[in-house]
């Protein structure tokens, strides 16, 4: 399954997963997170991938976040809610599955959503251009449980804190500085640089990068009450009055007025 905005092109042992929606800056659609568990494993099913790299590419963005749009369509509607969170949650933990290294190229927005796809793969090269958040605050709503998981396994729990809290961007060298990023590439031959990264990494033995990828997975813990619980609390904020003013704030380009004073 495809939509016209997110694609699959295989080119010998690397597979390219690549957004292409440059009028919203990759911002995700639903039908985009439905789509792509099916592009993820018809690149896991060839026997020739050995790499997976996800990209946004000539749009100069890899992901500006979820759909802002959709997510209006889900106020008030807790129900729906927990669908999208369940369809994205099944993409992310795909992407995160895909049994030999993924790398996420990373140029201009890196947001919510977008953070959560990144963290979802093994590696994260950015451009200068690259600007990474976790933007909920703004608009009154909790990252899903797992990307906050994802978040912090990758920046530790004050650093993760510090962006859940604030809604701030990094640019890439600080991104880079906080572990959000583990390569910093030139500008003008981003693109052309991370499939360089790509075929390098698929030369190498594909025998021993899955079984050490599996050994790392099977090393982060889980707890399913928590994971039901934060499902219902996600659901929840989408009724809340804080999304209502976050959602008016964000279609005003203003800041919302959460009344903190």
């Amino acid at each position: 399954m495809s939509t016209p905005h997110i694609h699959l092109a295989i080119d010998g042992p690397v597979a390219e997963l690549v957004l292409d929606r440059p009028e919203a800056r990759n911002a995700m659609t639903r039908a985009m997170w439905r789509a792509l568990p099916g592009l993820a494993g018809e690149a896991q099913d060839d026997p020739g991938v050995r790499v997976l790299l996800v990209h946004g590419g000539q749009t100069g963005a890899f992901c500006a976040g979820a759909d802002i749009h959709e997510l209006g369509q889900m106020a008030g509607k807790p129900d729906e809610a927990l669908r999208f969170h369940d369809e994205m949650g099944a993409a992310l933990a795909t992407l995160a599955a895909f049994p030999g290294p993924v790398i996420a190229a990373i140029e201009g927005p890196c947001i919510g959503a977008g953070l959560a796809l990144a963290l979802a793969c093994d590696l994260r090269l950015a451009a200068p251009t690259a600007r990474f958040g976790v933007t909920p605050a703004k608009l009154g709503l909790v990252y899903p449980l797992a990307d906050t998981a994802r978040l912090v396994a990758a920046i530790g729990p004050a650093r993760a804190k510090a962006l859940l809290f604030s809604a701030r961007l990094l640019e890439a060298k600080d991104a880079l500085a906080w572990g959000l990023a583990e390569t910093l590439l030139d500008a003008e031959a981003f693109l052309r640089e991370a499939r360089q990264h790509a075929r390098a990494m698929a030369r190498l033995s594909a025998q021993t990068q899955r079984a050490m990828k599996a050994q790392v997975q099977a090393l982060e813990p889980c707890d399913m009450a928590l994971a039901a619980q934060a499902r219902a609390a996600f659901a929840a904020l989408f009724d809340g009055p804080d999304f209502a003013r976050g959602l008016a704030a964000f279609t005003q380009k203003r800041k919302a007025d959460f009344g903190g004073g």
